[in-house]
């Protein structure tokens, strides 16, 4: 069971790369910021689970423990809730936002990247960055990954209630729940490997992305019928 679930990053690592091809395609066709926002949002994603496959199939080593930690910890969710802030903030507030959380990403990458590793003996060389040896290092990803909840998982359940109230309860009110629901599992599991339970990280991580994708397909497929009853 436990290798199971070792390889199911390999899984989410798939599914992103579908799921970013469409929404690239999407983008193409529409050239709004947020889709672009949005796939390299998915794009982040599927990287992030990457190095969770590297580290299965060929083992650990400090430069995949560090990339996966600006990947996963410190970019997260943000990519994408910085789409959801381009769809619904002004353009004032996505522009500003932007810069600041993405020169604070850069800082915080740069003392990740610098900061020696402290090994204790009974290390299971699993992805954390617990074995870091500024561990203050790891006080910029609450600010982030708190950023990215309100606007991603906040977006979402604001949205749905949005179609709520015009009654509107079907296609676009159920997609935005399940993509709420997406949006809030990586950061359950992300909460689980601050304690040492990475697995867990693994399985919401892919239940995840497939409820942000399924959510996504349904709001994308309700919008196509709609332009071809217009049509």
């Amino acid at each position: 069971m436990q290798q199971i679930i070792e390889h199911i990053p390999i899984l989410t690592t798939i599914l992103a790369i579908v799921f970013a091809v469409e929404i690239f395609k999407h983008y193409q066709r529409r050239k709004t910021t947020y889709l672009l926002w949005w796939t390299i949002g998915v794009l982040t994603f599927g990287l992030g689970t990457l190095a969770e496959s590297v580290n299965t199939l060929f083992g650990w080593y400090a430069i995949n423990l560090k990339y996966w930690y600006i990947i996963g910890a410190l970019l997260g969710g943000f990519p994408l809730a910085q789409g959801s802030v381009f769809l619904l903030m002004n353009k004032t507030f996505a522009r500003v936002t932007t810069v600041i959380f993405v020169a604070l990403i850069l800082v915080a990458s740069v003392c990740v990247v610098l900061t020696p590793l402290s090994i204790p003996e009974d290390y299971d060389f699993k992805l954390t960055g617990s074995v870091f040896a500024w561990q203050w290092v790891r006080l910029f990803s609450p600010f982030i990954n708190i950023y990215a909840f309100i606007f991603l998982v906040g977006g979402a359940i604001y949205s749905a209630y949005k179609y709520y109230r015009q009654g509107i309860r079907e296609a676009p009110f159920k997609g935005n729940i399940f993509i709420a629901i997406g949006g809030l599992l990586p950061g359950i599991g992300g909460t689980f490997t601050r304690m040492g339970y990475v697995e867990v990280l693994f399985l919401t991580e892919l239940i995840g992305l497939f409820l942000i994708y399924y959510g996504y397909r349904i709001i994308k497929l309700e919008k196509r019928k709609d332009y071809q009853i217009a049509q």
